[in-house]
């Protein structure tokens, strides 16, 4: 199977993090591809940077469905997934979907933790059309801009972390879902950190795709 992970924001350290998480995450006879959308804004962060993003990311989708036999828009905003899915006859799906829906698993109750607090109700609102309002105990912002994640040397990470640890201490999740492409390396530093799952939608996408796969 050849997954497609198309970076709405047209950052290529961010596509090549995107990339190297979902390489690893995948199974043998998964091959991971990755495309940047050159056209959209350096980050997405709120509706205004989604709306911007959206024309050149579906055009990625149409211009490279011969390519892959799955896409994943890797924004946790699931930037134009909807109107993405009417491109292609193809799975299209979202991290931010990929990775709550695996967070909920088993009923468990989850946080996120994204970056700006511009984020919040884009992904409070996807929360409550995906059901799982009942699972979701928060969706914090741990005023992390999107492109301070990039930065050798920067505090993002520790400053992610502490949004978790109040997270934890406050909201009393069973897991954490990182609200953030840009936090696709951390997943498993902070579950080990934590001592609590910590989910990220890189990861998750691959293995949702994976297993629609194999009961296809």
């Amino acid at each position: 199977m050849r997954i497609l992970f198309i970076n709405p924001n047209a950052t290529v350290s961010m596509t090549h993090k995107i990339g190297a998480a979902a390489r690893a995450a995948a199974s043998p006879g998964t091959f991971i591809l990755s495309a940047t959308n050159h056209a959209g804004p350096a980050s997405i962060q709120g509706p205004a940077d989604g709306e911007a993003a959206e024309p050149g990311l579906l055009a990625l989708i149409a211009e490279r469905d011969a390519d892959a036999d799955a896409f994943v828009i890797a924004c946790f905003d699931d930037t134009g997934l909807e109107t993405a899915r009417t491109l292609t006859g193809k799975p299209v799906i979202g991290i931010g979907e990929a990775a709550m829906r695996a967070a909920a698993d088993g009923n468990r109750a989850f946080s996120v933790v994204t970056t700006l607090s511009v984020s919040i109700p884009v992904i409070e609102e996807n929360v409550r059309a995906y059901g799982l309002g009942s699972l979701c105990r928060r969706v914090r912002a741990s005023e992390v801009p999107v492109l301070a994640l990039e930065e050798p040397g920067s505090a993002a990470r520790e400053t992610v972390a502490a949004e978790i640890a109040a997270a934890l201490g406050e909201d009393q999740p069973g897991a954490v879902v990182l609200g953030c492409a840009g936090m696709a390396d951390l997943a498993e530093t902070f579950a080990a950190r934590f001592g609590v799952p910590v989910f990220d939608g890189v990861v998750c996408a691959v293995k949702a795709l994976e297993a629609q796969s194999r009961d296809a």
